[in-house]
């Protein structure tokens, strides 16, 4: 397994290419998951629109184990300066240490600090605890 660390600078594109990361994403988070033109909005904050960010793609040869996408807040020092936006892993390597790999890689590749959000029920949760992740802050939303 190889990861290939995308940014602004080095898109690849044949490869690994926006459509191709949204499609994963879109078919592999599950329950967990947004609509496509969101996790492209997402992909596209980070690669073009935004503060800037990354995406980790775990990939047998051109094949995609799994993706994560990074973006950049631009507001480090009161608010993390980054957030893991999206995660998802095939469903046929999980629990095989692909996942971890990801946010091992993600987290060596961002500068500064990370924050995500997961939902109490996502199996992902003891991952994160296990790489350093705390529970610091109960959020909370309006929603108009």
């Amino acid at each position: 397994m190889e990861i290939t660390t995308i940014t602004r600078q080095n898109q690849p594109h044949n490869t690994f290419t926006r459509e191709r990361i949204a499609e994963f994403l879109y078919q592999h988070l599950d329950e967990f998951g947004d609509p496509k033109q969101d996790i492209l909005s997402c992909y596209d904050y980070a690669m073009e629109n935004g503060f800037g960010g990354f995406a980790c793609v775990a990939h047998e040869g051109e094949e995609i184990l799994g993706v994560t996408i990074i973006n950049e807040t631009g507001m480090g020092g009161f608010i993390p300066e980054n957030i893991l936006v999206y995660i998802a892993v095939d469903a046929k390597t999980r629990g095989k240490g692909v996942g971890k790999k990801l946010m091992q890689t993600a987290i060596e590749a961002a500068n500064g600090d990370i924050a995500l959000h997961v939902e109490p029920n996502n199996p992902a949760k003891f991952l994160y605890e296990k790489l350093g992740f705390t529970n610091k802050y109960l959020e909370m939303r309006y929603k108009k």
